[in-house]
């Protein structure tokens, strides 16, 4: 795993029980790299690596660096897994859409809907509105600190073909538009959604992207109400999965990767 910081990351726990389950003798370790360091690390490879995840600040520098790249990397302009090619180039893929799909859909049980509300124009507020294209959503609102930053997540729209407007952070009403929309999801970081807690867990179906410390104050909110709730260890866990099975060859052995991260993270979140 590339990035920077990694040294708390727990992907290791899931890769590594995968391999475990499935009898491969991998090893799977964490890398410090920015996105500099991770050009010049994945041109030093050999045959035996089978392949990388990549977490920020590297993920349009592994875009940039495949021979192959997938529609949806494409479109969301990232790549969080790169995998080595048997003519040793590099493929790349976005597996962090299918987090967001999973988590929504299995953890927060969502069917169907035609908006979304999203809070933050980062890069998983990108891979959200890839996700939401393949929820079957057709528009969404980006609710930001500062509009003028959402630039790149509108072209990334526009490349997946979904209607997106922007509003400002602290001129919406947001309880109003948790209602009006069908899931809403917080990709700000911790702290940065509780004074509007109770207002966004009005929404039917909401993901909240931290998930420590536990709870937060949104996800108690939504619980309050008995609605639906997603969380960012949901989304590890799914964008996982795909990562295996481009490594692998192999179906993901979710079972066992979803028992290690419970027990890693002392069963504190149900998944």
């Amino acid at each position: 795993m590339l990035g920077q910081p990694v040294e708390h990351s727990l992907s290791p726990v899931l890769h590594g029980a995968a391999y475990d389950a499935l009898g491969l003798p991998w090893t799977y370790e964490r890398v410090e790299a920015d996105a500099e360091r991770l050009v010049s690390f994945v041109g030093g490879l050999g045959p035996e690596w089978a392949g990388l995840s990549v977490t920020m600040p590297g993920k349009r520098a592994a875009l940039r660096i495949a021979d192959e790249v997938t529609a949806r990397a494409e479109a969301v302009g990232a790549a969080n897994t790169l995998v080595h090619r048997a003519d040793g180039g590099w493929f790349a893929d976005c597996t962090d859409v299918d987090g967001v799909v999973g988590a929504l859909r299995v953890a927060g049980g969502f069917t169907a809907g035609r908006t979304g509300l999203i809070l933050g124009a980062g890069g998983t507020a990108v891979a959200t509105l890839a996700a939401f294209a393949d929820l079957g959503l057709s528009e969404a609102t980006l609710a930001v600190r500062e509009p003028a930053r959402a630039s790149e997540a509108l072209e990334a729209a526009e490349r997946i073909g979904l209607r997106v407007r922007v509003e400002r952070l602290d001129s919406i009403n947001l309880a109003d538009a948790a209602t009006a929309h069908d899931v809403v999801v917080s990709t700000l970081p911790a702290g940065a959604v509780d004074p509007h807690a109770a207002d966004l867990a009005k929404a039917p179906c909401v993901l909240d992207v931290v998930y420590h410390p536990w709870p937060t104050p949104l996800a108690e909110a939504v619980r309050a109400t008995g609605g639906r709730l997603a969380t960012g260890l949901d989304m590890l866990l799914h964008q996982a999965f795909g990562q295996v099975e481009h490594f692998t060859g192999e179906p993901a052995p979710r079972a066992a990767m979803r028992d290690a991260l419970s027990a890693a993270t002392g069963h504190s979140l149900p998944l």
